[in-house]
């Protein structure tokens, strides 16, 4: 605790120490300098934030706190009301502004523009644009995709976390954005969840080692690092992260997207708050409230935990920002009191709200709220003095464009090996032969396999949502490998693949001379709320599949899916059961690498797979513990495996461990 006093201290004092600092060390800048002196990239930080924040009107600081959508961004509305940072939205309904198929020049070329905008109004303060880059740069046609953070839970490796950062920071650098929203540190406690494949585990403690991805993001902070403090390193080539939903968002009740996590302080902090703790540690620059509610009380609007405990116990530093329209939303109608909804959002320590569209009303309402009284300039001051915080942190002063040299980042090979890599580590064997007949490794030399279900030939299924779109959606929509194609490239040329996605008795009788079959089924791909689900079933007559198929011939299913799901009825149909997650673009050469034995598996259940939905919520260590697949459970084939071999991480975060 003794470093978070000295840093309030020093925030408190820190314009008169760098004002002494500027008379006494720079005496000799110009007087047009001295009239920009935050534009100075010698002088320290914190006086470039005070200098800055002394020359802006009330309306400039209100532009600052707003977040509005690339649809709605137009170079009057960035000029005329400085506004403070773009969002690249991803709703289907959206203008395009670009073709679908747009090259790293392209997106760079629109948020250039975005940029130029900004830097050409009166104080050329520049914007952050934002993006869901949630499993590598998704959101564009081309990019890597890596698995999703719940199959990155089942990997469990740091190392590879910190690189998969670096790899999506480079590709995000690389079309010209300097923000990603990730990552997501929920604690998923319940499945039916929709967002539950945006969590890396039920349990915490294997959170808050994936959190480490922060540190490829934003690069490692140096080891004399203010607690604290944003952090974000210099060259270029990292991105500012956001730790996101603050906080208990994987904790509500039946597990229903945005609604309330009914539980203790000490339960919330011990179960949900503590991968914040680590990310603050590192220096995260954004942590993004949630929709949920604790307790009753919305959490965009709750003091104790955004201020008191975030800011003020937990000594952050950088911005706070709201969810998607989550002022709208913390009425029911969303909006029907919008007003006293930004007041009090405001008011409990939210620094930048993402509008989205109707920037107008939050311009007027917050404005009257200003004026009123109702919330305090020294609040407005403190979200922007964030705000700028980060943005001076991030280099956007003196780098605020876009650097060409990194579109080739953009679906790099090295990254599409990386992300097969990640593949590999994340895919979770969970039976193997009946009795001491194992089924896997498959044999790459058999005379004829059979290849079947929904999921086999589909790279937007096995992307799942918030994947170019925000629900995902159906079709080779983006470039990689599909399960089929990796596992036609794995075997020899003698062997012959038959494929065909909804398999009935007639195909099955023609075929029962084939060696083995591979069924690929799993849920369609869903985003947020629309992924809430009470029954948790394999989509498209997924159950039909794997009983047709499996009944008359030998069979290895793999299930693609952002969570367990209902499976156990037909576990004794099948020789081999694998867990595939929502395993990405590179999810074809991953996952023959593994099933056809170059590699063994290394992934290990990152939650607990239940036997029925009646049972949920069920975590590990529950009285009424009965899975069908214990959490922490994964076989192995006990071969040789290759591995490779990663740098060691050397940041700790273990002596911020408690608060």
């Amino acid at each position: 605790m003794k470093n978070t006093k000295i840093q309030r201290s020093h925030c408190s004092s820190s314009f008169l120490f760098y004002s002494f600092l500027f008379l006494f060390i720079f005496p000799s800048v110009s007087a047009q300098t001295a009239q920009a002196r935050y534009k100075d990239p010698r002088l320290p930080i914190e006086y470039r934030i005070s200098d800055l924040l002394s020359q802006m009107t009330t309306q400039e600081k209100i532009g600052q706190m707003a977040q509005i959508d690339r649809s709605v961004a137009s170079s009057d509305v960035l000029i005329d009301h400085s506004i403070g940072s773009v969002l690249h939205g991803v709703l289907e309904n959206g203008p395009p502004l670009l073709p679908p198929n747009a090259t790293p020049a392209m997106w760079a070329d629109l948020i250039d523009g975005f940029q130029n905008s900004a830097m050409s109004a009166r104080l050329g303060i520049p914007i952050i644009y934002g993006t869901d880059a949630v499993h590598g740069h998704n959101n564009i046609v081309g990019a890597t995709v890596f698995p999703h953070n719940v199959g990155l839970g089942a990997a469990r490796d740091e190392d590879l976390m910190v690189e998969i950062g670096r790899a999506t920071a480079l590709e995000v650098q690389g079309t010209g954005a300097q923000y990603a929203f990730a990552p997501c540190v929920a604690v998923c406690r319940d499945p039916r969840w929709g967002r539950c494949y945006e969590s890396y585990s039920e349990d915490t403690q294997i959170v808050r080692s994936m959190s480490k991805i922060i540190l490829g993001l934003q690069g490692y902070p140096t080891d004399n690092h203010t607690l604290g403090y944003p952090f974000v390193a210099s060259g270029g080539k990292n991105v500012m992260a956001c730790a996101k939903h603050y906080t208990g968002d994987g904790g509500t009740q039946g597990g229903v997207d945005e609604y309330n996590t009914v539980t203790t302080y000490d339960d919330l902090y011990g179960i949900h708050m503590m991968p914040y703790i680590d990310a603050i540690a590192m220096g995260v620059s954004t942590i993004m409230a949630s929709y949920s509610s604790w307790n009753g009380v919305k959490m965009h609007g709750n003091p104790f935990l955004l201020t008191r405990i975030l800011k003020q116990k937990m000594s952050f530093q950088g911005m706070i920002i709201s969810d998607w329209e989550a002022i709208d939303r913390m009425t029911d109608p969303p909006g029907s009191h919008y007003k006293e909804s930004l007041k009090a959002a405001i008011n409990a320590g939210i620094d930048m709200v993402m509008i989205a569209y109707d920037y107008q009303r939050y311009l007027t309402d917050m404005t009257e709220l200003v004026s009123s009284g109702e919330i305090p300039i020294s609040r407005i001051d403190d979200a922007v003095r964030r705000i700028l915080r980060v943005k001076f942190i991030a280099g956007l002063f003196d780098r605020p464009m876009a650097d060409r040299s990194l579109h080739p980042m953009v679906g790099h090979e090295k990254h599409r090996e990386l992300a097969r890599e990640a593949v590999r580590k994340s895919l979770v064997l969970l039976k193997n032969g009946k009795g001491e007949e194992k089924m896997l490794p498959l044999s790459k030399d058999a005379p004829k396999i059979l290849v079947a279900g929904s999921h086999a030939h589909n790279i937007g299924y096995q992307c799942g949502g918030w994947t170019i779109s925000w629900q995902g959606i159906s079709g080779n929509t983006t470039k990689g490998t599909t399960i089929l194609e990796g596992i036609k490239k794995a075997v020899s040329k003698q062997t012959r693949v038959v494929f065909q996605e909804k398999p009935n008795k007639q195909f099955v009788n023609e075929n029962r001379d084939s060696s083995y079959a591979i069924v690929i089924v799993g849920e369609l791909p869903y985003a947020e709320f629309k992924g809430d689900s009470k029954e948790l079933k394999l989509a498209l007559d997924g159950e039909e599949t794997i009983k047709t198929l499996c009944k008359e011939v030998k069979c290895v299913v793999i299930i693609v899916s952002g969570r367990p799901v209902v499976i156990e009825p037909y576990v004794d149909m099948m020789e081999g059961l694998v867990a595939a997650w929502l395993p990405g673009s590179e999810a074809g050469k991953g996952i023959a690498d593994v099933i056809f034995g170059d590699y063994d598996f290394q992934g290990r259940l990152p939650r607990t797979w239940f036997r029925r939905v009646d049972q949920l919520p069920m975590n590990f260590g529950d009285p009424h513990y009965d899975p069908l697949y214990p959490f922490g459970y994964g076989l192995q084939m006990g071969i040789q495996s290759q591995k490779r071999v990663h740098g060691v991480s050397s940041f700790s975060t273990s002596s911020f461990s408690s608060i």
